[in-house]
């Protein structure tokens, strides 16, 4: 090469440096976007695109928030914090085009740090998240600083030795890898700790299992600004990790969205209308191919998640006539929760429940006993099946009216259940309808998770017990379990021992008993 073209290449390539690192494209990633791929330029792709859309623009302008909130804790001396960022969707959006970008902006500005891409199956990684990453790799300004090969995206040999020798910064782990998974083996996964900063992208997260999720979060010892963990989804499943970003205890930890297909622009309306004609509006399919919202219902999943939040939701009627009663259910396992829970009619809510870990069962008896004496309940209601048995004895020394239940034994109706455990369950289902409970994430989550079969010849209705779903990696249900005892029993009502009383003194005394009942 001549060397006045040698020097003109090099002035260039400076001034490409120059302005991909200046904090005005480096720290605003819809900048760099729009400065590095050939947006409406004649005889490219994006000829006829003018930018990314809006949600994806919106999500860009997050990271340059958080940069500049981090920014300045790091300047005050304050904890700093990463970005966790949740997007369920329906069909289509543009997620992985969004991961691309976020791909090539990270080691375009961040040198030396290192990104993470996995997803919920090897063909969803390699043939589409990361092929679209290659697609936007061949369109950018900046491609020759990278070399791609089908499951990495490293420098090239001469930027990686610019920058190790010149700038004097490691690149012994800068690169962006697409990493699969095992679930037998989620130790496999773990990664780097990169003080440079690190990104994880989960595509189609609502397909990954859970320890693959505990695992990501040592990715993020380092406390640096730039640690950035996302997940797209289809929200596919109302149970799991990606699920639990939306609806369990830790979701406040995460920003979420949900975004309707429909909303989005340019895609075509009349796919999603067609899934919305063959399925239904109502249905689980529009729900999630269309609307970007969780399942009601997994397909054996026996409380649909909209009877919950509707029991969340829903306004609570005072009733005052109601008898007032006390679940208790026991733990079995050592990381369980003892909890009591209580219910007055239709309101499960009113009265807080109280959650216990690490209690003996006889003092988990005191409990109970502290709370009948501070609430005095018109019923005490404990699983006494395995270890309960215990905590029923001790309340009945204790001089407490216990109704002791087994659970797994004979349902008042035969025909229909295979024990006293489905048939409760079947109860709680139908409370949820109309009853209130509050908003404990611990109990949502243990409404969903139980499972549901038709048992033996008679079909009948069994719900999962608690030791198989320990086997599949979820919760006991205590506070699901403590509420569904308070429908074991059914107390008289208040006003209607009141009006018994009252007819008895009407006849005695000669009154007529319905005129007194209207003024009553």
């Amino acid at each position: 090469m001549p060397k006045a073209k040698q020097v003109d290449t090099a002035k260039n390539e400076q001034a490409l440096m120059t302005e991909l690192w200046d904090p005005r494209l480096a720290n605003d990633p819809l900048a760099f976007v729009m400065f590095v791929f050939p947006w409406g330029k004649p005889g490219t792709p994006l000829e006829k695109h003018k930018g990314p859309r809006k949600w994806q623009r919106e999500i860009l302008a997050e990271i340059k928030e958080h940069i500049a909130v981090q920014g300045n804790n790091e300047l005050t001396g304050k904890p700093l914090e990463m970005l966790r960022e949740a997007v369920a969707s329906g069909r289509g959006i543009g997620k992985s085009a969004l991961v691309a970008w976020i791909v090539l902006w990270m080691l375009s500005t961040r040198l030396g740090s290192t990104v993470i891409v996995t997803a919920n199956t090897e063909a969803q990684l390699t043939s589409r998240t990361w092929a679209e990453l290659a697609k936007w790799h061949t369109m950018a300004i900046n491609e020759h600083w990278f070399d791609r090969t089908a499951m990495s995206l490293r420098p090239a040999e001469w930027f990686a030795s610019l920058i190790e020798k010149q700038i004097k910064v490691s690149i012994g782990y800068y690169y962006a890898q697409a990493q699969l998974w095992s679930e037998e083996k989620p130790d496999a996964f773990a990664g780097v700790h990169n003080p440079a900063g690190v990104v994880v992208v989960f595509d189609e997260g609502s397909g990954i299992p859970q320890p693959i999720w505990t695992v990501t979060s040592g990715f993020f010892t380092e406390p640096v600004i730039d640690r950035y963990w996302f997940a797209f989804s289809n929200p596919r499943n109302n149970t799991g990790a990606f699920f639990e970003c939306f609806h369990g205890p830790g979701r406040e930890f995460w920003r979420r969205r949900s975004i309707d297909s429909r909303e989005v622009e340019g895609t075509d309306p009349s796919v999603y209308q067609q899934i919305i004609a063959e399925h239904g509006e109502d249905s689980d399919e529009a729900r999630v191919e269309v609307y970007g919202q969780f399942p009601n219902a997994g397909a054996r999943q026996f409380i649909p998640m909209d009877f919950i939040l509707g029991a969340r939701q829903r306004e609570l009627t005072p009733d005052g006539g109601a008898s007032l009663v006390m679940g208790c259910d026991v733990a079995r396992y050592g990381e369980d929760a003892s909890v009591i829970r209580f219910r007055k009619g239709r309101d499960a809510r009113s009265v807080a429940p109280r959650r216990f870990h690490g209690i003996s069962t006889m003092e988990f008896a005191d409990r109970i006993a502290e709370a009948a004496n501070e609430v005095n309940p018109d019923a005490i209601v404990v699983d006494e099946n395995g270890v309960g048995g215990g905590v029923v004895d001790r309340l009945r020394q204790m001089g407490f009216r216990v109704h002791g239940i087994n659970s797994q034994g004979s349902p008042r109706d035969k025909t229909k259940y295979l024990n006293l455990r489905a048939e409760l369950y079947d109860k709680l289902k139908d409370f949820l309808r109309i009853g209130c409970i509050d908003a404990s994430e611990y109990l949502a989550v243990d409404l969903k998770n139980p499972e549901y079969e038709y048992s033996g010849a008679r079909g009948l209705l069994q719900i999962e017990s608690k030791d198989k779903m320990k086997s599949r990696g979820l919760a006991s249900p205590n506070d699901a379990d403590a509420l569904m005892l308070t429908l074991a029993v059914n107390p008289a009502r208040h006003d209607l021992k009141a009006s018994r009383h009252r007819r008895v003194g009407a006849v005695a005394t000669g009154v007529d008993y319905a005129i007194l009942g209207t003024l009553t």
